[in-house]
């Protein structure tokens, strides 16, 4: 396998600079009783440069060429807001640039304006979710809106969630509900079942909680790439056998490489008359079912007993954007409860820091809600509408005489090689391919799936057009 080269990375001494001004007042913080000059400088500027770099974004490269380092070490003396600007451009000139038309590697969109507004109001206002006397009118937009979005994704009535700080703590917290509501936390047998295909964060949750790497059993994928049912109900059987306890089964609504849906409603089927946890890891897909028109593609999503979304993923909430929602969102107090004795009592329900792992947390509750509320259920379709056709575009300008194999899904993730090439063969063209692509302005991501390397598309960046798409499918025509 061929490495794929590091980007370049220096530091330079700094440039020569005028001595720092001091900030105004005792202390670099916003004043309290007068609108101070030296904070509007400084937002005013970091804002310039956020619009300065999103209206280059086309003119510049999904990753850039150097990655200059300013200094990282504090001075003897604070800098002033136009010598941090100075160095925060520097940083801002070496970052991924997910708004070019061409970043198409990973599920990492272009954020929402009104997300980033709800990133710095969250940043400014401070409040720390963990206790309501710390959040107290975010706390309640945040008990509200898992409420909406648990409901809004098919789930029962009573459901609701708690945000978490990405996909991988979400699904976390699902298997230690799950554990603690079926009586197993002191369990070391218990087991986890999912298909080959499923999260890489399932395997590191299972070593968080303890548990030998044997306890989380993969099972295989059909040719779709969704997890076979047949083989979930022999090993289930197996284990009631052998007196093996199960934890959980997860199912995924949208697998990492090739986007695969697994029967949700036919795994529903099997957990239920059996008492088992079922948890879908849907943070790719679940945002689906928030529009009529491609519910569809996560058929039996409100079936869960706990469901991860990351609407981070495909809906350009800035980063992080998790939700863990439960049918029963009661039992997230039951299970990490501890009743925060150095608080005062909740006036609402549990405290957030007794309803998940996190207890202080930003108010990242602020940037989905206000992201949302500018997009509207319309914009949501619309999106996802975008995504859709865009893979189906692409799809449609591959070769489509079985020289290359594709691995596509219900959703925007399309994935492939030369049908006649594995292992080393298949890393070398999805190297020296990746590369061509990336000299044209064209990023795609180069995952190792059932063996062999594959060049994926993720189909989710609305500033991607058509003659990206074309540009892919003739650099991809000529590496045959």
């Amino acid at each position: 396998m061929l490495p794929i080269s590091p980007l370049p990375l220096v530091s330079v001494p700094p440039a020569p600079r005028p001595d720092p001004v001091p900030w105004s007042g005792s202390a670099p913080f916003a004043d309290p009783f007068t609108a101070d000059p030296a904070v509007e400088l400084l937002l005013d500027g970091a804002v310039r440069l956020l619009s300065g770099w999103f209206a280059g974004s086309a003119k510049a490269t999904p990753l850039p060429g150097l990655c200059v380092m300013p200094s990282v070490a504090p001075q003897a003396r604070g800098l002033a807001p136009e010598l941090l600007l100075a160095d925060l451009q520097r940083l801002i000139e070496g970052a991924y640039n997910p708004n070019h038309p061409g970043a198409m590697a990973h599920l990492d969109p272009p954020p929402l304006l009104a997300s980033v507004v709800g990133d710095l109001i969250a940043a400014g206002l401070n409040n720390n979710l963990l206790a309501e006397e710390l959040s107290p009118s975010l706390t309640r937009l945040e008990r509200s809106l898992c409420r909406w979005l648990a409901r809004a994704l098919g789930l029962p009535p009573g459901s609701g969630g708690v945000p978490a700080s990405g996909g991988s703590l979400s699904n976390l917290m699902a298997l230690v509900v799950a554990r603690h509501s079926r009586g197993l936390a002191g369990c070391a047998e218990a087991v986890v079942l999912c298909s080959a295909d499923a999260h890489v964060s399932l395997a590191k949750a299972v070593a968080v909680m303890g548990l030998p790497p044997s306890a989380l059993h993969t099972l295989p994928v059909d040719a779709e790439g969704r997890l076979a049912v047949p083989s979930l109900v022999a090993a289930l059987e197996d284990l009631d056998r052998r007196g093996v306890p199960v934890l959980a089964v997860v199912a995924t609504a949208g697998t990492t490489v090739r986007g695969a849906v697994d029967p949700l409603v036919a795994i529903s089927a099997v957990c239920r008359p059996r008492g088992l946890w079922l948890h879908v890891d849907g943070a790719i897909g679940a945002v689906f079912a928030l529009a009529e028109a491609h519910a569809h593609r996560v058929e039996g999503l409100g079936l869960a007993d706990s469901l991860t979304v990351n609407p981070q993923k495909l809906l350009g909430i800035t980063k992080t954007s998790s939700l863990l929602l439960l049918a029963e969102p009661g039992l997230l107090e039951q299970t990490f409860g501890t009743g925060l004795p150095y608080m005062e009592p909740g006036w609402g329900g549990a405290h957030g820091g007794e309803t998940g792992l996190q207890g202080t947390r930003p108010a990242e509750i602020l940037k989905l809600w206000l992201g949302l509320r500018q997009l509207g259920l319309e914009g949501i379709g619309a999106l996802l509408d975008g995504a859709i056709q865009r893979r189906r575009a692409l799809q449609a300008l591959l070769p489509a005489d079985g020289r290359l194999r594709l691995l596509g899904g219900s959703f925007h993730l399309l994935a492939f090689r030369p049908a006649g090439l594995v292992g080393a063969a298949a890393a070398r063209w999805s190297e020296d391919t990746r590369q061509r692509l990336l000299a044209e302005g064209l990023m795609l991501s180069r995952p190792l799936y059932q063996g062999s390397h594959h060049l994926k598309a993720v189909l989710g960046n609305p500033h991607t057009g058509s003659e990206q798409l074309a540009a892919v499918a003739r650099c991809v025509e000529a590496s045959l």
